[in-house]
């Protein structure tokens, strides 16, 4: 047995980057208790999603953030040929993904964030704390994608233009603000005052809906849902976080006042994702890339 084992080649390089992309995906959808979101007790505000969806889903898009991973290091310029060389596998990721969940939107998003992410985690291996692949991710979203095909705008691209906000576009190309000020410094805050991974997790993502403007809430509920959303989150911080029996009744009231309004933040749901990623990437710090 241990001679098998032995025989077991290393995962390479690009195979850990997509690994930690979809078990950060994984691992966002199965965080409970969400407010309206998909997680392990139910749908949500969402009808045409679920848990196993999601799970599928997020296992799809495994060879396009391998691919991308793998592009970045033949590649190895931060140029506009890899921009447009990820732009076409993202778009292939998603054909994908739509194919496993039956036309479905369930991580397009994400496929935007954490594909920047991946690619720029893979240009530069040795250089991976979260502000340096946020920056380099940035510098990629600022490229253009002459590949891209023309299409009809996106319910998050009438939303932008409509409320004036920024997306998730303007949010890669910022280097992930909603990520690095306070998804990240808030689920490292919850961990060190002895918060369990799972409650630090689900303050992650509500400091992130108390600044974000969530495209998703937008779409689905307009201003008063976007305010209900920040305005919610940060009561339940306030109170002290989601492990506090205060904390845990304002995030009830939080949801159930999402629920009515229909709206999800599926938009927080993505860069909670892109904050698992990141915060993942710190052990692999220094690390001989041989050793990656």
């Amino acid at each position: 047995m241990s001679a098998f084992i032995a025989t077991i080649p290393r995962p390479s390089l690009a195979e850990r980057f997509a690994d930690l992309a979809v078990g950060a995906l994984i691992d966002e959808a199965e965080l409970s208790p969400k407010p309206a979101l998909v997680d392990r007790r139910g749908s949500g505000a969402h009808r045409d999603l679920d848990l196993k969806l999601m799970h599928a889903s997020a296992r799809a898009l495994w060879p396009a953030f391998h691919a991308m991973a793998e592009a970045a290091r033949s590649l190895a310029e931060l140029d506009r040929p890899l921009r447009e060389t990820i732009g076409r596998l993202g778009r292939e990721g998603e054909a994908r993904m739509l194919a496993v969940t039956g036309g479905v939107n369930t991580h397009r998003g994400a496929i935007w964030a954490l594909g920047l992410l991946v690619t720029a985690a893979a240009l530069e291996p040795q250089r991976l704390a979260p502000e340096q692949v946020s920056l380099r991710a940035a510098r990629l979203a600022r490229l253009e994608d002459r590949q891209m095909p023309a299409q009809p705008p996106s319910h998050g691209e009438r939303v932008r233009q409509r409320y004036g906000v920024r997306g998730a576009r303007e949010e890669a190309r910022g280097g992930f603000p909603g990520v690095i000020r306070h998804g990240l410094p808030q689920l490292r805050r919850s961990r060190a005052a002895g918060c369990d991974e799972n409650h630090a997790r689900l303050d992650a993502l509500l400091a992130i809906m108390t600044q974000l403007a969530d495209t998703c809430v937008l779409h689905r509920a307009g201003l008063e849902g976007l305010a209900r959303m920040r305005h919610g989150a940060r009561a339940v911080l306030d109170a002290g976080g989601s492990a506090t029996l205060a904390g845990r009744r304002h995030l009830r009231a939080l949801e159930a006042g999402l629920l009515e309004l229909n709206a999800s933040p599926g938009g927080a749901a993505d860069l909670l994702a892109a904050t698992l990623f990141l915060d993942r990437l710190e052990p692999m710090l220094g690390a001989p890339i041989g050793s990656l």
